[in-house]
């Protein structure tokens, strides 16, 4: 239980949204009774922004339509209470009236609060303000055992508060989330910057990461693109109160093409706040090609409230489902494809590195950037790593590398092949991966690398009787 609703001192401001908050915990706790006591715990979800199988679960699944919703923004504090099933869409949609946003908004609109907290998120500004799960300030979570307790950086459960972050909801599902919120002025002034040598792409990053400015000009925002190792871009951003014509890419152009130059210096955009926080989901970053949508004919036709993230994942789906693509290819004398849908991350001094193997070995471009720091520097007193189960070096610079396509297979190759040779070089360069995706390490890695020296000791606190899947089994297996 929240510590508003402990004390009994909830605004009366806040009280309808509280109220409401209740009621969907309720149903939430009746469904979860409602499950048999031998049958795994999951989610009643329609929808995913996860790109693993997992296998179909014959029992009831929790319902959690009541904790879609913000219940409270307080703009002086700069904080939000948010159910745990809201979407980054709805969040963001709170807060900017207030002149307020999340301080890591994931790049698509339907990512949930608790998804990004539980399964890790990333966007333009971690290299400041590290991952979503970084400015929670407490949590709500429904465990595995059917206790809702609130875990704080410090106290009774900050063990949970810490562990919770990549465990992907097999210690517990979140109810509420309260965060930290910032400032954010009404525009974001763009500069492009192309880059004809990885190398040096690398170390304009490391500057920009570590100066926060790049020719004496401020950067709020930091990402980038590389299409080949001859054409790189760093994409610079800086908040801004000035008006001025903005573009828009929700309509026929395309934002990823716009920052493509071949001009000595930078080259110069402006979006509004709102449309630079969802700048890559109308075209899926530049996913939606594989849809014919960037072909000017067909996107004229093609109604613009499907241009969205969420669309594409549902025709992802269908395809998955009937196999569509690989029928497809079939037909042309092709082999089947193989899914490489991954954002992994390395050092920023391997970064270079990294780049030229996978342009060299892997056939799939563009790629994202996204450079990314802790932002808490050192473990507090007596809890060992900052965040165990997804266990970055504070203090040091990481870079996300993503990358989503297919590739065909080869005859008489293991299931995952492409897969395998990445998760086996990002290990050799220090990295990690997500694992919303597809994962094919043993046991041995995968607890050497998302923290099986403290994973047990959480399940066995929060999960005792194994309701909830175990880390290993969802991520790899895909039960």
């Amino acid at each position: 239980m929240s510590l508003l609703r402990k004390a009994g001192r909830v605004p009366a401001a806040y009280e309808s949204g509280f109220a409401a908050h209740r009621e969907g915990v309720e149903r939430l706790l009746a469904s979860y009774r409602a499950i048999p006591p031998d049958a795994t715990v999951r989610l009643a979800k329609k929808t995913s922004n996860l790109f693993r199988a997992r296998a179909a679960n014959p029992a009831p699944g929790l319902d959690v339509s009541g904790l879609d919703r913000v219940i409270a923004v307080d703009a002086d504090a700069r904080t939000a209470d948010v159910a745990g099933m809201t979407t980054y869409e709805d969040l963001v949609a709170a807060t900017l009236p207030y002149g307020l946003a999340p301080l890591v908004v994931p790049q698509l609109k339907t990512i949930t609060l608790g998804g990004a907290v539980t399964g890790l998120g990333i966007e333009s500004t971690s290299f400041r303000s590290g991952l979503p799960h970084e400015s929670v300030l407490e949590i709500d979570v429904l465990t595995g055992g059917g206790e809702i307790i609130t875990a704080e950086p410090a106290g009774e459960f900050a063990d949970l508060f810490r562990g919770f972050p990549n465990s992907y909801g097999t210690l517990g599902y979140s109810t509420r989330l309260k965060i930290e919120l910032e400032a954010v002025k009404p525009y974001v002034a763009l500069r492009h910057v192309r880059f004809h040598d990885l190398g040096e792409l690398e170390r304009a990053m490391d500057r920009v990461v570590t100066e926060r400015t790049y020719l004496d000009e401020p950067v709020d925002y930091l990402d980038g693109v590389v299409f080949t190792a001859e054409e790189s871009y760093l994409i610079l951003g800086r908040q801004t109160d000035e008006s001025g014509p903005t573009s828009d890419y929700t309509g026929m152009d395309i934002y990823y093409q716009s920052i493509r130059h071949d001009g000595p210096g930078p080259k110069r955009d402006r979006l509004t706040i709102h449309d630079y926080l969802w700048r890559w989901d109308t075209d899926w970053f530049w996913c939606s090609r594989a849809f014919g949508t960037q072909n000017p004919r067909i996107r004229r036709l093609w109604p613009q409230r499907y241009r969205r993230s969420s669309f594409y994942w549902k025709l992802v789906a269908l395809d998955r489902k009937y196999d569509i693509g690989d029928r497809l290819e079939a037909r042309k004398g092709n082999p089947p494809q193989e899914r490489v849908v991954q954002d992994i991350e390395v050092p920023i001094e391997r970064t270079a590195e990294f780049l030229h193997w996978f342009l060299d070995e892997i056939p799939i471009e563009p790629l994202w950037l996204c450079p990314l720091r802790l932002r808490e520097r050192r473990p507090a007193a007596g809890t060992g790593r900052v965040w165990p189960l997804y266990p970055l070096e504070p203090e040091r610079t990481y870079v996300n590398v993503g990358f989503w396509s297919a590739v065909p297979t080869t005859p008489g190759a293991p299931e995952g092949a492409a897969n395998r040779r990445i998760e086996d070089r990002v290990a050799r360069l220090d990295g990690h991966k997500s694992l919303y995706s597809d994962s094919y390490y043993d046991e041995d890695e995968f607890g050497r690398l998302y923290g099986g020296d403290i994973y047990p000791d959480l399940k066995k606190r929060y999960d005792p009787d194994h309701r909830l899947l175990d880390l290993y089994a969802k991520a790899v297996q895909r039960r």
